[in-house]
């Protein structure tokens, strides 16, 4: 079993708790207006990589996950597009005693989405857009497919942490913040935190590069301050989300 990759980055700090090592697949189903990554889309890749040789080389970096509460993170591209593979290195993985976590969107093969859950310990799901014709206007997709993951996530055993690239002019204003959370608001309990990422165009120069066309050039970057702003904001209705379940329970 081999897996197609995209890049390796060790020593990552900001894709899952503590020092992990970050394994990038290539393979993407979605069009994402800002990807910065644009070279990670196809499923073309002279790099590939079996189970064993995540192993191998997480290994080297296992001293590090136990001080800092690390682990490995299969990002991309889209992780979950190469459901087989991810099945067998994470299984893998947790059998070694790795912490494990996906960065995805909740686009791939439905059919392994128990099996990849059942060993992982983290998930970092991208929220795209609130609505349909929102997420299809960025991303070339309905929310179908993510709805279709999320309720995966009902019986999650683990934790999620939710991303949310704002963009200025989209989602930048309290009421696509209060939509936002509404969609989000059913996994409140396995929820731990929300991440506001700002709009940057550090992967323009890829387009220029691949000769692919850049349709939101016009837009600015998305203000630092701003983003953290609401992403504040979106953590406190996170936690008043968890007092009320909890104060419900208690009724009970």
């Amino acid at each position: 079993m081999q897996g197609r990759l995209h890049s390796i980055e060790t020593m990552g700090l900001v894709d899952g708790p503590g020092i992990r090592t970050i394994f990038f697949l290539q393979g993407c189903p979605l069009r994402c207006a800002y990807c910065h990554n644009p070279d990670s889309q196809n499923m073309f890749s002279q790099k590939h990589i079996s189970p064993e040789e995540v192993l191998k080389t997480a290994s080297k970096y296992k001293a590090y996950y136990n001080r800092t509460g690390g682990g490995v993170t299969f990002s991309g591209g889209e992780p979950l597009l190469q459901g087989e593979f991810l099945v067998e290195t994470l299984k893998l993985l947790k059998e070694n005693g790795f912490n494990t976590a996906i960065d995805t969107s909740g686009y791939g093969d439905s059919k392994y989405y128990d099996e990849i859950l059942k060993y992982t310990d983290v998930v970092l799901l991208d929220i795209k857009h609130f609505d349909s014709p929102g997420y299809k206007a960025l991303t070339g997709k309905s929310m179908n497919g993510f709805y279709e993951f999320a309720s995966k996530l009902d019986s999650f055993k683990g934790k999620v942490w939710i991303r949310h690239v704002m963009v200025p002019g989209l989602t930048d204003n309290e009421a696509s913040i209060n939509k936002l959370f509404h969609e989000i608001a059913p996994l409140a309990h396995i929820i731990e935190k929300i991440e506001v990422l700002p709009y940057h165009k550090m992967g323009l120069e890829k387009y220029e590069q691949l000769g692919m066309p850049y349709t939101m050039t016009d837009v600015e970057e998305m203000n630092e301050d701003k983003a953290k702003y609401y992403e504040n904001l979106l953590n406190s209705m996170l936690l008043e989300e968890k007092e009320e379940v909890l104060a419900r329970k208690n009724i009970i």
